[in-house]
């Protein structure tokens, strides 16, 4: 089993106990943490930390703006605080894959991925 793989696993796991999410998408999901690229694999952005300003912003534009092709404005910011308190806003360890797997579906842009 190769790490993505491993990390995919754990991923669906923290979907399932910490987001809700009874039956993942779990091809959505591979290809939302193919996405993310390097930094899954990085214990520092491995994570992503939504008490942050600065890093809600780098998502807003980085992801939401520009990968899933979004308009800012302030649904984008309705819907990070949604995806933030189903994570679990006191959930410290919120992989980015997950939340940027969350915020794909939160959105309606799982087209984006197929």
């Amino acid at each position: 089993m190769s790490k993505r793989d491993e990390l995919i696993g754990k991923y669906t796991n923290d979907l399932k106990t910490r987001a809700g999410e009874a039956d993942p998408d779990v091809d959505l999901l591979r290809k939302v943490t193919i996405a993310c690229g390097p930094s899954i694999y990085n214990r520092d952005s491995e994570t992503v930390s939504s008490s942050s300003p600065g890093e809600m912003a780098t998502v807003k534009n980085n992801f939401l703006i520009r990968k899933l092709g979004l308009s800012d404005g302030p649904s984008l910011d309705e819907g990070l605080a949604a995806v933030i308190e189903r994570y679990g806003r006191s959930n410290t360890s919120k992989y980015r894959a997950v939340f940027y797997y969350l915020l794909t579906r939160h959105f309606g842009k799982e087209a984006v991925f197929r």
